[in-house]
């Protein structure tokens, strides 16, 4: 019993193989993956995003038609957007952009607008100076100043007058016609006409010397 000897166990813990048979180490004895510092992700650039410059002009769209073309492919359509435009200081646009998709007849429109915008003689109070009537085509329009009573309008009238930054207006509308763009038109033509309080007083002098004259 004596000349036995105890079996010598192992007492280091093999790691476990997984059922694929492919067994692997601890991470301390991967080669010297283990000295190494941790990972640390890559410090992306931070870029600031450009701020968009607002532009001075407020717009407002009119109208939008669908417009049908019969080609020999069949029928096409485009867009036809009537906006206006204006800074509220004066200064008031009015044009139409086609194309075959909105946002791009929208743009077209903004940018001529921009380009046909007219400024308005006003008064100190941002009223008009007189009254003031015009016509284009099937529009006619009517305007006259009215203190303290604030504006009074409707239709594309009311917002040529607002995006043009005028004040106290009594706006009609004498012409049968629905059409915003006619009427808006005529609006622009009738506040394009509109004269200084000077330029008027050395008109009506005028008038009245000739009218003096020809008695």
């Amino acid at each position: 019993m004596s000349d036995l000897q105890t079996p010598v166990t192992n007492t280091q813990t093999t790691p476990a193989v997984p059922a694929g048979g492919r067994s692997f180490a601890p991470r301390g004895d991967r080669g010297d993956r283990g000295d190494r510092p941790p990972f640390r992700k890559n410090k992306r650039r931070v870029t600031k995003r450009r701020e968009r410059v607002r532009s001075e002009f407020e717009q407002k769209i009119l109208a939008i038609r669908r417009v049908t073309r019969v080609a020999s492919g069949g029928r096409r359509f485009t867009f036809s957007v009537a906006i206006v435009v204006g800074d509220k200081k004066g200064r008031v646009g009015v044009a139409t952009g086609k194309a075959g998709d909105t946002s791009l007849a929208i743009d077209k429109a903004v940018r001529a607008a921009k380009k046909a915008a007219i400024k308005v003689n006003t008064t100190a109070d941002m009223s008009i100076p007189h009254e003031v009537q015009s016509k284009y085509s099937s529009g006619i329009v009517k305007m006259i100043p009215a203190k303290g009573r604030g504006i009074i309008a409707g239709s594309a009238v009311r917002d040529i007058i607002i995006l043009a930054g005028l004040k106290d207006i009594n706006a009609k509308i004498l012409s049968g016609s629905k059409n915003k763009l006619n009427i808006a038109k005529a609006t622009i033509k009738a506040l394009g006409t509109l004269k200084k309080a000077r330029e008027r007083k050395v008109a009506e002098k005028k008038t009245e010397k000739t009218t003096t004259n020809t008695v």
